[in-house]
């Protein structure tokens, strides 16, 4: 299985950019896994969120292969705790069998299409974080998962 986290737009902020590497490549040493980056969209000003939101659609969309298993960095998902976050992460391993991928939406969220086309929604915090930060979040916890499921010193109870 390989792991993807599917973003909209690059990670423009130096110190990001740093430690999202950082923990791609750490997270790299447990599985497959690659940050993937859509284009973000263009002359956006004079588009409603809505419009904004299809047009952003139709570019997932396009990302997405058959068989994958497309989980939504989402405010209304479902919330856990790093160990059921690992824990999650172990069942997927033995499930999924192509991609897992795990999208973050641009600045106004998904439209319907992609809620429509997702198994499953996960909440990293009830806070709003900045679509940079919430790319680092998600690469930290998914390191801290992997190496909870390996038995690394990194993450204490």
């Amino acid at each position: 299985m390989k792991t993807i986290l599917l973003v909209i737009g690059r990670t423009v902020e130096p110190h990001f950019i740093a430690a999202i590497n950082d923990y791609v490549q750490r997270t790299q040493r447990y599985l497959p896994f690659e940050l993937e980056v859509i284009p973000e969209l263009k002359n956006t000003k004079s588009l409603s969120e809505e419009t904004q939101k299809e047009k952003e659609a139709e570019l997932l969309l396009k990302a997405f292969q058959p068989g994958d298993c497309i989980v939504l960095l989402d405010e209304n998902g479902k919330e856990m705790r790093s160990m059921e976050f690992a824990e999650y992460m172990k069942r997927k391993m033995n499930t999924v069998a192509k991609r897992l991928v795990f999208v973050v939406g641009g600045p106004y969220g998904f439209s319907r299409k992609i809620y429509e086309a997702a198994q499953e929604k996960i909440s990293l915090s009830r806070m709003t974080f900045s679509h940079q930060m919430i790319r680092l979040l998600f690469v930290e916890q998914l390191y801290r998962a992997m190496s909870i499921l390996h038995g690394s010193p990194y993450h204490h109870e």
